[in-house]
């Protein structure tokens, strides 16, 4: 009897343990300033202010624990004998709604940013504004309000008013108005909830109108902006619902002040089990004409030239320098910061206790020449896109200039490691590439002739000295016997056609050497454990270029099925288990879904002839 009552609680902690640990099931509210993340009972997990890259107020996500009195980092509405969960997103939108059930009673909690137009204006405070309201019965809830600064390492001291709280961070000042008792909020009280309430945390200012008047009419404009907003986009035919929630999130990833889309929103979430450890809240160049070619495909146009504008100010900053200062870098912070260094903040323990928590990226310090394809390539949209305020002009395409030469005295670059990169020395022939067709659309038909001729002349030495016979397939270093992901890309970049018996081979040997053994990822390395969904989605893409669309679709509806509950997606998924890892929620992964759906949907015209 013993050994089983002893059995029965072991199973009973592993559940327990189970059910509380920190896991990517979680949605994202933002206003393309700031960004909240909340997991499925409702918890505010992950929240940095003023904007993406700021000091986490809210940092659960990369704490061990949230039970204690002790613990902070975090903003929740716990509710006694909890039984269930519902969360989904209110239609077409990035207002949040979850649903706290017990036995008896039932609570709705309605989280947003707020953002809409004011005065001609975009409106997008630093606000996130959380409505609670009694859904059934009469529930208990106890609301728990624990910001934290320094990386998890300070607790705010407090002041109270008649309807409000302050909280005293390091370097700044944040206050929650609210209907509900400021004692109850202060000290943690269990209370009963008959009408709704209104929480709105902002930084330290009093509100210009009544609470509940300010709360509910901002929720509506709110809705209404994100309405108008996913009515403008172009989707395919199939996979609607699946295409704007990633248009969403791809949005929710912008920083309008200047255009900045970053790769994630948080920090040192894990690659996978075995660790790999990156902040990826800053503004990577490598796949940003990727997410040019996306917000195009979507009908974005104002979210792309905003991006683009970005990548513009990057160029004029990189042609007006001289000497060393003279350089491009991979990645860049919100507001064009270049000094990005890395270090580790050990005041966190990390997610499930998988740290180094890391602030700033090594990459900034990296030199690299893809930076020159990636932007050049991206900006090129500008002088063919007539919808945009700002196209083009031979100004852009002479500091482009520039550019393109550094691609092309560096394409055999080796890195610092040893080898020239094989997609390095791509990316500079796709510099030229488009550099010659820039000038052919602006009438500069000498600069045209320079830039093709250059281009054809990379073109092949990249292949002479990046192809192996043996291997009938071109490889990840010049004179290699190794292949990467990143060469499925070829495609897309225009380097070959989908029938070159070089680009088949190609492919053949990724299959053979990256290929998961179930068949439905492409690993970064053979044998790894995770598997990035950027390059799985790349690998889908090709295969329906390449006329194997059957294939194609049956791995993308395998996709789809490993998105969180909310229809989100990080960086890296466990190709045993199916669990989603690394930063979230991802952009190039994202970027991935909307253009797969894209080449597999079936075209609009079905609708004429199906049945339904």
């Amino acid at each position: 009897l013993t050994k089983t009552t002893q059995t029965h609680a072991q199973k009973f902690k592993v559940k327990m343990a189970q059910a509380e640990q920190k896991n990517l099931d979680l949605a994202a509210v933002s206003n393309c300033n700031f960004s909240a993340l909340i997991d499925k009972k409702g918890q505010v997990v992950w929240s940095c202010f003023p904007r993406f890259d700021g000091d986490p107020v809210f940092c659960s996500l990369l704490k061990k624990s949230t039970t204690t009195s002790s613990d902070i980092g975090f903003f929740d509405v716990l509710m006694p004998g909890l039984q269930k969960t519902e969360q989904s997103y209110l239609k077409n939108s990035a207002v949040l709604s979850t649903k706290l059930y017990s036995k008896e009673s039932a609570i709705e909690i309605i989280d947003f940013a707020p953002r809409f137009e004011s005065a001609d204006r975009d409106y997008r405070p630093n606000m996130l504004v959380r409505i609670v309201k009694p859904i059934k019965g009469r529930p208990r809830i106890q609301i728990r309000l624990r910001p934290t600064f320094g990386y998890g390492w300070g607790t705010p001291e407090k002041t109270r008013g008649s309807n409000h709280v302050r909280y005293l961070l390091s370097n700044l000042t944040i206050r929650l108005t609210t209907n509900a008792p400021i004692s109850y909020i202060v000290d943690e009280v269990l209370f009963e909830v008959d009408e709704p309430l209104y929480l709105v945390l902002m930084p330290d200012d009093s509100l210009k109108q009544p609470l509940s008047e300010l709360a509910e009419s901002y929720l509506q404009k709110t809705l209404n902006f994100w309405k108008n907003w996913t009515r403008t986009l172009t989707i395919p035919f199939e996979w609607q619902e699946q295409v704007i929630r990633s248009a969403i999130s791809l949005k929710l990833l912008h920083f309008e002040e200047t255009g900045a889309l970053v790769a994630g929103m948080t920090t040192s979430i894990p690659k996978g089990p075995d660790g790999g450890n990156f902040d990826f809240r800053y503004c990577w160049l490598r796949n940003s004409y990727e997410v040019v070619h996306a917000l195009n495909e979507l009908g974005a146009t104002a979210t792309m030239e905003s991006f683009l504008n970005f990548l513009s100010n990057i160029v004029a900053d990189y042609t007006e320098k001289d000497g060393e200062k003279k350089r491009i870098q991979s990645v860049y912070g919100l507001s064009l910061e270049t000094r990005l260094f890395e270090r580790e903040m050990h005041r966190l323990p990390g997610y499930r206790g998988m740290g180094p928590v890391k602030l700033g990226t090594k990459e900034c310090e990296e030199l690299t020449n893809e930076p020159y394809g990636t932007i050049i390539m991206a900006l090129t949209q500008s002088f063919f896109d007539r919808r945009l305020k700002n196209e083009g002009d031979i100004f852009l395409f002479e500091r482009l200039e520039v550019l393109g030469e550094d691609a092309k005295n560096s394409y055999s670059a080796e890195r610092k490691e040893g080898g020239v990169h094989t997609w390095s020395s791509i990316l500079c022939w796709a510099a030229c590439d488009r550099l010659g067709k820039i000038a052919k659309k602006l009438g500069k038909e000498d600069r045209a002739t320079y830039w093709k001729t250059s281009a054809g002349q990379l073109h092949s030495t990249i292949l002479q000295k990046a192809w192996s016979s043996s291997l009938n397939s071109l490889t990840s270093e010049w004179g290699g016997d190794k292949v990467t992901a990143e060469l499925l890309t070829l495609l897309e970049v225009g380097f070959l056609a989908p029938q070159d018996e070089k680009f088949v081979g190609t492919v053949k040997q990724i299959e053979k050497s990256l290929l998961h053994q179930s068949g439905q990822y492409i690993l970064h390395r053979p044998g790894a454990p995770v598997a990035k969904n950027s390059a799985t989605f790349r690998y889908i893409k090709t295969l329906a270029r390449m006329g194997r669309k059957e294939e194609a679709r049956s791995l993308f509806e395998n996709m789809l099925t490993k998105l969180n509950s909310v229809g989100m997606i990080s960086d890296t998924i466990d190709v045993s288990s199916g669990e989603l890892w690394g930063n979230f929620p991802h952009n190039t992964a994202t970027v991935g879904l909307v253009e797969c759906a894209n080449i597999l949907s079936s075209p609009w015209t079905e609708l004429q002839q199906k049945q339904f």
